[in-house]
């Protein structure tokens, strides 16, 4: 549960600089896909059956996963909440439409599905940074461990203490 927790929920305190740029790099990437998932809904609200169904699971089914993946995973990634996980169906969906839906097409076409695929993967392994809130449960995390610790401990701090004199 432990290891889990830990590649949820990573806390490595970073450099203000490096955190910054992990900051931006959310909002940016996540704002832009954010953008294209509402554009989606305008765009097809109406008319969902002219979805693509590029992998057999209707139309319908695939627009509300796609909406899901690029809407409500995006939010996730801008407050860096559940961050992983919410990339997780970010990166397949731009998988499915690099390889799938835009197969046949030009590269200029696919070429943006392969940016965001990407970004994402990279976004993946990054993590989310010090600036979000899965930071936040990190820091809580990784406070009661030690509390544990300290807790089960055979020695008290005043042990330590009384040792040094």
């Amino acid at each position: 549960m432990d290891s889990i927790l830990a590649f949820l929920f990573p806390y490595q305190p970073l450099p203000r600089n490096y955190a910054c740029a992990l900051l931006m790099i959310r909002l940016l990437f996540g704002g832009l896909f954010l953008w294209h998932g509402m554009m989606k809904i305008v765009t097809y609200g109406g008319d969902i059956a002219s979805f693509p169904d590029p992998i057999g699971l209707g139309s319908r089914l695939s627009f509300y996963l796609a909406v899901f993946a690029e809407v409500i995973c995006s939010a996730a990634v801008i407050f860096g909440a559940f961050y992983r996980l919410a990339l997780v169906p970010m990166i397949i969906t731009m998988a499915v439409a690099f390889f799938f839906v835009h197969h046949g097409d030009a590269f200029a076409v696919k070429e943006l599905a392969l940016i965001f695929m990407s970004m994402f993967v990279l976004m993946f392994c990054m993590g989310a940074g010090e600036y979000s809130l899965d930071n936040i449960i990190a820091k809580r995390l990784y406070e009661n461990r030690l509390a544990i610790v300290d807790k089960t401990s055979a020695f008290s701090p005043e042990d330590y203490s009384k040792s040094e004199e």
